[in-house]
């Protein structure tokens, strides 16, 4: 990347813009780079518009300048990616309602074809949608939905051709082919049919804040008749709706940070939905049913959660709760799946995810042994719960993402399908390791490191580090086909647990949340301090990588401690914290208060603005950094890393690259299509080995 030197860089045209609150003042000089969903999408832009279009597409110009002699590296890189992919591929085909159901992906096709086979896998397949087709002419295109009807007649599917989320409903004949001739717009991907297939049950966003509020009853064939079901005037809270194990009911989830509702609807005749129980700050459960009982996983008295169960019989009151599971104070309980004699129960202890089998009538309860140290196992697509089998995923570092079904009976594992990596893989030839970092505070923050075992980590070691740490989503030890790119280049892999997601418990959450997110940070930042100390690598060697709240984690690392760090690869970046929290029309935003806190409150507005990256940046070196966004992101909007970028350039003390990706056409997902998106990852990983010496030239 010596040409950077000698590219001169965009920079951007400055505006005050000056905000006060708390008798705080700020002025953000490229607030002007906002633009409304109106203006990017406008058939004519505005001056305005072109403006910014103008910046973004200067930015992406001198991004590729810069690059320019990893150019053809990239393009390798990307066949390289590419070509592990087996192209012509398949699902294991689960079972439902009469039919099993398999997802295919054929050669030089980016989409998939969903198809199913009636009674038996040895029949002909029948075409439900096939994915390319729809995506025909269009620059972006995503399925967000695909529910069958009860009656296997009909397919409703949800179709998002911005990336924005914002979805429109279509349905289809399946035997006949035949799509209906109208949409409904405007909707979240929450579809359930009613149990006669004459009727959907669906989710509307707002149009402003993209939140998912309004619960409505779509009669098939009966456009512009819908009966709205429910609204949600709290737009803390996010709706959806999902049909329970037992298919008697609909229910309408109501769901914010910190607490849960439920309204259950008839399924065989949705309309008058019955309160669950009442929403309570601080109570979080999610609701089942099967047979005559609710089943409800809940933080009741229970800070990791229990399993209770209780008649479906009106009162639901807590006096009628049973424990199924009793809350335990070293195991979290995750979640769980309902089959007609037993019970599945996904446990994290000591981190890991166990998968725990038990018959209802207490004759048996039993883990699932992998015979693995560090792993992620979850329930896969259990769709019929008369099945004597449980499908179930597994992967870890070193091992494919395996497909197997586990007979209740003999408690045997039966592999149905491994990840197959084209070209050969031997797992013999790679190590795993879990190690523990000492944070600042005295905590002990696991870290899964992976690498080639004839490259093994020293202080001339290249070293990824990733990490997310929020929202409570734990990062699992997980292998990627992609990532053997950089293994197979000298490079190794880490993960750092660190607090702010689940990994260890309720309270790694809650240890990485509101008044306490800066835990998050100088965990990263420990664990980072921890592999050099032990010298798996050095600061000239050492790479850090996050995305959407990652790149929040990013942001702030740069901000701290810029001198741990050769390269930092910030995706989809959260970094204009107080800003965007501060403004509630904003998509996600009032969501979000009980994650950050409302920084409309002082003593909020005061934390936030200790770490919030574009507010913190400083006069001093920076490592070099790729930044990427999407023009239509709706989670974390675009101006957000373009306003870090410009600000970042007039503050940076350092001739090191700085560089901003904007993909014009999509959103917080990046590209859509099967293999569209690893040219991203190519970009990502070049920029990462070009920096470690890693590319011949």
């Amino acid at each position: 990347m010596n040409q950077v030197k000698k590219i001169n860089a965009p920079i951007a045209e400055t505006k005050d813009y000056p905000m006060e609150i708390h008798g705080d003042q700020r002025n953000d000089l490229y607030y002007w780079m906002r633009l409304s969903d109106e203006q990017k999408n406008a058939e004519t832009p505005d001056e305005h518009t072109k403006k910014v279009v103008q910046y973004l597409e200067a930015e992406n110009e001198y991004k590729e300048k810069s690059l320019s002699e990893v150019k053809e590296f990239r393009n390798e890189l990307f066949e390289e990616i590419k070509g592990r992919i087996k192209p012509d591929d398949s699902s294991v085909p689960y079972f439902k309602n009469g039919y099993f159901y398999l997802t295919e992906f054929e050669k030089g096709k980016e989409y998939p074809i969903y198809r199913r086979k009636k009674g038996s896998l040895d029949a002909n397949a029948e075409l439900l949608i096939d994915v390319n087709t729809l995506a025909e002419g269009k620059s972006y295109y995503n399925i967000g939905a695909l529910k069958v009807s009860p009656d296997n007649q009909w397919l409703a599917y949800a179709e998002d051709t911005v990336s924005r989320r914002v979805y429109s409903i279509k349905f289809k004949n399946i035997a006949t082919g035949e799509i209906l001739g109208y949409e409904i717009p405007g909707a979240a991907t929450s579809i359930e049919w009613s149990n006669d297939s004459k009727s959907i049950v669906y989710v509307l966003k707002d149009e402003q804040t993209l939140l998912p509020f309004q619960v409505k009853k779509h009669t098939l064939k009966q456009p512009k008749k819908d009966v709205t079901i429910y609204t949600e005037k709290d737009n803390t809270f996010y709706t959806y709706v999902y049909k329970t194990t037992s298919k008697k009911h609909i229910i309408i989830a109501l769901s914010q940070t910190v607490s849960n509702e439920y309204l259950i609807l008839d399924a065989n005749a949705p309309a008058e939905p019955k309160m669950f129980l009442p929403r309570e700050r601080n109570h979080e459960h999610s609701l089942d049913h099967f047979g005559n009982e609710f089943y409800v996983k809940t933080n009741h008295n229970a800070t990791n959660f229990k399993l209770i169960t209780c008649p479906d019989n009106e009162p639901f009151t807590k006096d009628n709760w049973v424990d199924k599971v009793p809350h335990r104070k070293d195991v979290l309980f995750e979640g769980f799946d309902l089959f007609d004699k037993h019970l599945i129960t996904e446990e994290r202890i000591k981190g890991i995810t166990n998968l725990r089998v038990m018959k209802h009538d207490g004759s048996d309860d039993h883990y699932i042994d992998f015979a693995e140290e560090a792993y992620l196992a979850y329930s896969s697509t259990n769709a019929d719960p008369s099945l004597p089998y449980l499908r179930v995923g597994f992967t870890s570092m070193t091992v494919p993402n395996t497909i197997y079904d586990y007979d209740f009976e003999t408690k045997k594992l039966t592999v149905k399908k491994q990840q197959e990596v084209v070209g050969g893989y031997d797992a013999s030839l790679y190590e795993s390791k879990r190690f523990y970092a000492t944070s600042r505070d005295g905590v002990e923050i696991p870290i899964s490191l992976v690498y080639k075992k004839d490259t093994p980590p020293s202080v001339n070691t290249p070293l990824l580090q990733y990490a997310y740490g929020s929202y409570g989503s734990s990062m699992d030890p997980y292998f990627s086909s992609v990532r053997l790119s950089l293994l197979n280049r000298g490079v190794a892999f880490a993960i750092a647990h660190i607090r702010g997601g689940m990994e260890m418990g309720k309270h790694w959450y809650e240890d990485g949340k509101m008044l306490k997110k800066m835990n998050t940070f100088n965990d990263f930042i420990d664990c980072s301090s921890f592999l050099i100390d032990q010298k798996m690598t050095s600061s000239d060697n050492l790479f850090a990588m996050g995305g959407s709240a990652g790149g929040l984690l990013m942001g702030v690392i740069m901000n701290e401690r810029p001198d741990l760090y050769k390269g930092v690869i910030a995706a989809v970046p959260f970094v204009d914290v107080l800003t965007t929290m501060l403004d509630e029309s904003i998509p996600l935003t009032t969501g979000e208060f009980d994650e950050w806190g409302n920084p409309k409150e002082k003593e909020y507005y005061n934390y936030m603005k200790t770490y919030s990256p574009y507010d913190n940046i400083k006069k001093q070196d920076y490592p070099a950094t790729l930044i990427t966004t999407g023009f239509h992101d709706s989670q974390v909007q675009y101006w957000e890393p373009a306003k870090w970028v410009a600000k970042l350039r007039t503050h940076k003390t350092d001739k090191n690259p700085l560089l901003l990706h904007t993909e014009m056409s999509a959103g917080h997902g990046g590209a859509s299509g099967r293999f569209e998106k690893y040219k991203e990852v190519a970009l990502e990983y070049a920029f990462i080995l070009d920096l470690a010496g890693k590319i011949e030239k």
